[in-house]
């Protein structure tokens, strides 16, 4: 037994030695890794250890946050809520202003560099002439032309810029751009420019920029009172003498100075075995464009508007500091009608909402950023930057301009019986429906307009992006926000809903209602609507306003003149946005309409489904909801085009030649 007992307290001794063992290298092993500091400053150490630990559980923390909100849920909705309130009339306003005053302001950049890189050829003709001393068999004239050469780049910019604001501004709303401010900004920079000449580039550009400011003058004449025929008389056109279907020769004074000019061009460009071209006469093209631009605005100015610019250039040169303040003044007073039209608690809840996708995305784990992009794409400089937003604009516009306006059959004499005919059920009975509809697959692009008997109109698609977006908050953000961006529904007495809504439809359609406006007889019938709508509802707020509808109408043929001899088979479907709505919601069953549409989609099939470009209703009632045509706004952007590319050839080649196209 006593052996027994010596043999469990040696085990046991053991066993508590290797634990201690253990326990000291895993010690010694920690403290080796650990830096001196934290064995000399246990105290700093701790807290060291927890501020590690509290970044990593608020990483942890916000990782997992990050998966349970759906960031890109709400990333889409808010993208969704900004595209439906984006339209093509607000892309085709802002799209033509946007790219030309980026474009202007890549010219005054380019401008600038050009005109600093004047400094750079002095010190280059300074080193040139030093080297002749030692060298006088240096090819000066060589020197010169490859120094021209590896400066090209800045004139290349501008002259890429020059063609983005010709095809912009022809386009562009001549509201939104100061001609008269912007025609003196162009004369500053033509006399710039022409100073930023080399010597030798200077004494070829001297009898062209003579020549073009002299035509310019005399086309300038034309904007004189029709009373001084003396000095009108420098800018008439003797006659005209057509060359071609869509060019015309001017023959003038101004087009005789310009063919001189021409000349002059020609002459700038053979110098030196036609190394002119980018020695003298792609610098001089810079000056030569600012004048030519600064005169295409001043036709576009007035006499109020360039006093106008004077008194401010004035006031800008001896008045700055009261100019500074009045400026800071007035922006304040803008600032202040802006908070108080928009209202503070809507546009910081707007912010708000704005920034919440910006904020769900810096929490993500993904180390990609926009302003990364953005960052790396502005190391190029910014007229590159420029250029290349530009580019990718217009060719994107470009796709969709080639989509939109693909190759249609315009005013198209199909009648709505030869169709019925042709692709209704006479053809399905001996030929059937397939066969047919593969026949009648030729018919594609027409438009047509016909009459019809109106049946009905549902509601086939709702948008609202503010009620989707709303529709994810908590119910009490959720009736605040309906309230804050909504409308709440009418103060109505419910006994008398009836009575009024028989007068506002009485008032509607009576002829003598003349004072009483469109706007204010929808709104009446709004109101007597939401009344009837208001005990049912479960919210005090509602965001309708926000709706946008997509309408299915469906209209029958007239046959002789009977409606006992409509057949149904033959009806079709119209396809109808949100502009036709009142016109739309306003007609009752059985009027005659005249609609335009264009033939496509399932043709040959039973109720095929055609967009509707435009509607009228033929026998309703005088009313001011249902009467006059309405038609769907499309733009014409083979006209537009056309347009820029006329004002284009005329920037460049008028007085001496003008494009006459039709658009």
């Amino acid at each position: 037994m006593t052996e027994r007992m010596c043999r469990d307290f040696i085990s046991l001794n053991k066993f508590y030695f290797q634990t201690l063992l253990g326990l000291y290298m895993t010690l010694s092993l920690f403290f080796s890794s650990c830096p001196p500091q934290m064995l000399q400053y246990p105290l700093h150490a701790v807290i060291e250890m927890k501020e590690h630990l509290f970044d990593w559980a608020s990483r942890a923390g916000v990782q997992w946050l990050s998966t349970l909100i759906p960031t890109q849920h709400v990333n889409a909705l808010i993208f969704f809520f900004i595209i439906s309130n984006l339209t093509v009339d607000l892309f085709a306003f802002v799209i033509p202003l946007l790219v030309f005053y980026l474009s202007f302001i890549a010219m005054i950049i380019c401008t600038l560099r050009i005109f600093q890189s004047s400094k750079t050829w002095e010190n280059f003709k300074a080193l040139t002439s030093l080297l002749t001393r030692f060298e006088p068999g240096l090819d000066v004239e060589q020197a010169e032309t490859n120094f021209g050469w590896n400066n090209l780049e800045q004139y290349l910019y501008f002259i890429f810029s020059v063609f983005f604001v010709i095809f912009s501004f022809p386009v562009a709303d001549k509201k939104w751009i100061p001609c008269s401010e912007l025609s003196t900004v162009a004369i500053f920079f033509t006399v710039l420019s022409y100073y930023s000449l080399s010597p030798a580039a200077a004494a070829y550009a001297r009898r062209a920029i003579f020549i073009e400011v002299a035509s310019n003058l005399c086309c300038l004449t034309q904007l004189l009172p029709e009373d001084m025929t003396g000095l009108r008389f420098l800018g008439h056109t003797f006659t005209t003498v057509p060359l071609g279907e869509s060019v015309v020769l001017k023959l003038s004074i101004p087009c005789l100075l310009y063919i001189y000019l021409f000349y002059l061009f020609f002459s700038m460009a053979r110098t030196r075995g036609f190394r002119g071209t980018y020695c003298f006469l792609i610098p001089y093209l810079v000056c030569f464009m600012w004048c030519e631009f600064s005169v295409v605005l001043l036709q576009n100015s007035s006499a109020v508007g360039l006093i106008r610019t004077c008194v401010a250039y004035f006031l800008f040169l001896f008045a700055l500091p009261a100019l500074v303040f009045g400026l800071a003044i007035m922006l304040f007073i803008q600032l202040f009608k802006w908070f108080i039209e928009l209202e503070l608690t809507k546009m910081i809840v707007t912010l708000v909402i704005c920034a919440i996708p910006v904020t769900l995305r810096l929490w993500t784990r993904f180390s990609m950023s926009i302003l990364d992009v953005l960052r790396s794409f502005t190391q190029w400089g910014p007229v590159k930057f420029i250029l290349l937003c530009i580019s990718m604009v217009i060719l994107f516009f470009s796709v969709y301009v080639y989509h939109a306006e693909g190759q249609k059959v315009y005013n198209s004499t199909l009648t709505w019986n030869q169709y019925s005919q042709a692709c209704g059920p006479p053809a399905w009975e001996s030929k059937g429906m397939a066969q047919t509809q593969i026949f009648c697959s030729h018919l594609q692009g027409h438009r047509v307009t016909w009459t019809g008997r109106f049946r009905h109109v549902r509601i086939a698609e709702t948008e609202n992006g503010a009620q989707s977006v709303i529709n994810m908050l908590p119910v009490f953000i959720g009736d605040w926000m309906r309230c804050l961006y909504g409308e709440t529904y009418p103060k109505c007495d419910l006994k008398n809903t009836s009575q009024a809504n028989s007068t506002a439809v009485e008032k509607a359609n009576s002829s003598l209602s003349g004072p009483v406006s469109l706007v204010t007889l929808i709104k009446m019938q709004e109101e007597e609507e939401l009344c009837q709508i208001k005990a049912l509802a479960k919210h005090t707020c509602h965001v309708k306003r926000f709706d946008s509808y997509r309408f299915e109408v469906t209209v029958g043929i007239i046959q002789d003149g009977s409606s006992g001899a409509e057949d149904a088979a033959r009806d079709i479907i119209l396809m109808a946005s949100n502009e036709f709505r009142q016109v739309l919601l306003n007609l009752k069953p059985g009027n005659i309409v005249e609609f335009s549409t264009k033939l496509d989609g399932r043709l040959g099939a039973k109720a095929p489904a055609f967009e509707l470009k435009a509607i009228h209703c033929l026998d309703c009632a005088s009313s001011w909801l249902t009467g006059g045509r309405q038609v769907k706004i499309e733009r014409d952007f083979r006209r537009t085009t056309v347009r820029a590319f006329k004002f284009a050839f005329d920037f460049f080649f008028s007085p001496f030649l003008s494009a006459e196209i039709r658009t």
